[in-house]
Protein backbone atom coordinates (compact mmCIF):
# COMPACT_ATOMS: atom_id res chain seq x y z
CA UNK A 1 0.00 0.00 0.00
CA UNK A 2 1.42 3.35 -1.05
CA UNK A 3 1.31 6.09 1.53
CA UNK A 4 2.50 9.67 1.39
CA UNK A 5 2.14 11.45 4.70
CA UNK A 6 2.72 15.18 4.99
CA UNK A 7 3.52 16.97 8.21
CA UNK A 8 4.93 20.27 9.40
CA UNK A 9 2.08 22.58 8.53
CA UNK A 10 0.65 25.06 10.97
CA UNK A 11 -0.02 28.69 11.74
CA UNK A 12 2.80 31.17 11.20
CA UNK A 13 3.07 34.93 10.98
CA UNK A 14 3.93 36.63 7.72
CA UNK A 15 7.68 36.60 7.19
CA UNK A 16 8.06 33.36 9.11
CA UNK A 17 9.21 29.93 7.99
CA UNK A 18 7.91 26.39 7.95
CA UNK A 19 9.42 23.11 6.83
CA UNK A 20 7.04 20.57 5.39
CA UNK A 21 7.92 16.90 5.37
CA UNK A 22 6.47 14.11 3.27
CA UNK A 23 7.26 10.55 4.27
CA UNK A 24 6.69 7.89 1.64
CA UNK A 25 6.13 4.17 2.04
CA UNK A 26 5.06 1.36 -0.26
CA UNK A 27 7.04 2.66 -3.24
CA UNK A 28 10.64 2.54 -4.39
CA UNK A 29 11.13 6.14 -3.41
CA UNK A 30 14.26 6.77 -5.43
CA UNK A 31 12.40 5.76 -8.60
CA UNK A 32 9.94 8.61 -8.30
CA UNK A 33 10.11 12.29 -8.89
CA UNK A 34 8.41 14.15 -6.07
CA UNK A 35 6.33 17.28 -6.20
CA UNK A 36 4.59 19.72 -3.93
CA UNK A 37 1.27 21.29 -4.84
CA UNK A 38 -1.07 23.51 -2.92
CA UNK A 39 -4.72 24.45 -2.95
CA UNK A 40 -6.12 27.56 -1.37
CA UNK A 41 -9.81 27.83 -0.48
CA UNK A 42 -11.91 28.45 -3.57
CA UNK A 43 -8.95 28.13 -5.91
CA UNK A 44 -7.60 25.53 -8.28
CA UNK A 45 -4.68 23.34 -7.19
CA UNK A 46 -1.34 24.99 -7.93
CA UNK A 47 2.08 23.54 -8.65
CA UNK A 48 4.73 24.59 -6.14
CA UNK A 49 7.94 22.64 -6.76
CA UNK A 50 9.29 19.34 -7.98
CA UNK A 51 12.51 17.43 -7.58
CA UNK A 52 14.04 14.71 -9.71
CA UNK A 53 14.63 11.15 -8.56
CA UNK A 54 18.21 11.79 -7.55
CA UNK A 55 17.55 15.26 -6.23
CA UNK A 56 19.88 16.76 -8.77
CA UNK A 57 17.24 18.85 -10.52
CA UNK A 58 14.59 21.07 -9.00
CA UNK A 59 11.87 23.23 -10.52
CA UNK A 60 9.71 25.90 -8.95
CA UNK A 61 6.85 28.10 -9.86
CA UNK A 62 8.35 31.52 -10.54
CA UNK A 63 6.62 33.28 -7.66
CA UNK A 64 8.09 30.89 -5.10
CA UNK A 65 11.61 30.43 -6.38
CA UNK A 66 14.00 31.96 -3.89
CA UNK A 67 11.57 31.60 -0.99
CA UNK A 68 10.85 27.87 -1.17
CA UNK A 69 13.37 25.04 -1.39
CA UNK A 70 12.52 21.44 -2.21
CA UNK A 71 14.90 18.68 -1.19
CA UNK A 72 14.83 14.95 -0.65
CA UNK A 73 16.58 12.23 1.33
CA UNK A 74 16.29 8.95 -0.53
CA UNK A 75 17.74 7.05 2.41
CA UNK A 76 14.81 8.23 4.52
CA UNK A 77 12.15 8.08 1.78
CA UNK A 78 11.36 11.70 2.56
CA UNK A 79 10.90 14.91 0.63
CA UNK A 80 10.94 18.35 2.20
CA UNK A 81 9.69 21.80 1.38
CA UNK A 82 11.43 24.61 3.22
CA UNK A 83 9.29 27.74 3.05
CA UNK A 84 10.74 31.09 4.05
CA UNK A 85 9.42 34.65 3.97
CA UNK A 86 5.89 33.33 4.04
CA UNK A 87 3.06 35.57 2.90
CA UNK A 88 -0.66 35.41 3.68
CA UNK A 89 -1.26 34.36 0.06
CA UNK A 90 0.76 31.20 0.76
CA UNK A 91 -2.11 30.00 2.94
CA UNK A 92 -3.29 26.68 1.51
CA UNK A 93 -3.36 22.95 1.97
CA UNK A 94 -0.04 21.60 0.75
CA UNK A 95 0.16 18.18 -0.87
CA UNK A 96 3.09 16.04 -1.84
CA UNK A 97 2.92 13.74 -4.83
CA UNK A 98 5.01 11.01 -6.45
CA UNK A 99 5.29 10.44 -10.17
CA UNK A 100 7.52 8.85 -12.79
CA UNK A 101 8.44 11.99 -14.72
CA UNK A 102 11.03 14.46 -13.50
CA UNK A 103 10.22 18.10 -13.95
CA UNK A 104 6.49 17.70 -14.31
CA UNK A 105 4.40 20.64 -13.15
CA UNK A 106 1.10 19.00 -13.99
CA UNK A 107 -0.82 17.20 -11.28
CA UNK A 108 -2.14 14.58 -13.68
CA UNK A 109 1.41 13.35 -14.22
CA UNK A 110 1.68 12.21 -10.60
CA UNK A 111 0.49 8.79 -9.52
CA UNK A 112 0.28 9.07 -5.74
CA UNK A 113 -0.81 11.85 -3.40
CA UNK A 114 -0.75 12.56 0.29
CA UNK A 115 -3.67 13.80 2.34
CA UNK A 116 -2.28 17.30 2.69
CA UNK A 117 -1.15 19.57 5.51
CA UNK A 118 -2.64 22.97 6.26
CA UNK A 119 -0.42 26.04 6.16
CA UNK A 120 -1.92 29.27 7.44
CA UNK A 121 0.00 32.53 7.27
CA UNK A 122 -1.38 35.41 9.30
CA UNK A 123 -0.77 39.04 8.40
Amino acid sequence: QVRLVESGGGLVQAGGSLRLTCAASGITFSSYAMGWFRQAPGKEPEFVATISRSGGSTYYVDSMEGRFTISRDNAKNTVYLQMNSLKPEDTAVYYCAAGPYSGSRVGEMYDYWGQGTQVTVSS
